[in-house]
């Protein structure tokens, strides 16, 4: 998946470094999503944010345009992305969930949000639902219990 992460701090390159692996393109900037650097997601599948970044419905209008499928936020909030906006445009978005962060100490912090990051992207390249990271109606079909036959 190519992906670009906005807001990113020196002390999260090299979680993120570990917990990609490789498997995703993922390019590193430390300035924040706004509507003047959203041209950096052009060709991006998905986008990497923090609760800094605008992810406001006329931001959200340009990623769709450049094609963004998804945002995934480094953070448990959501309140800084626009839900409505991205459900108009079809695009999903996922947070780190709070019981993934609830036994760790803030040395570890940086790695656990990470490994989120990263997972969801992981699930979503897989076509697979996010669980407790997803931020969208949780109305996929893919969380109902398959039909038994008679």
């Amino acid at each position: 998946m190519r992906v670009v992460a906005y807001s990113i701090k020196s002390t999260e390159k090299e979680p993120l470094a570990i917990a990609n692996h490789k498997k995703h393109e993922i390019t590193l900037i430390s300035n924040s999503l706004s509507a003047e650097t959203v041209f950096y997601a052009k060709g991006k599948d998905a986008i990497v944010v923090f609760t800094d970044d605008d992810v406001c419905a006329s931001v959200i209008e340009k990623l769709a345009d450049l094609g963004v499928k998804y945002i995934a936020t480094r953070s448990t909030g959501t309140l800084h992305i626009d839900h409505i906006a991205a459900g108009k445009h079809h695009i999903k978005i996922g947070n780190v969930p709070h019981s993934a962060l609830m036994p760790l100490n803030l040395e570890d912090l940086p790695m656990a949000l990470a490994i989120e990051t990263i997972n969801n992207l992981d699930n979503w390249q897989m076509n697979r639902c996010l669980g407790d990271a997803c931020v969208c109606s949780k109305s996929c079909d893919r969380l109902s219990e398959p039909k038994q036959k008679k």
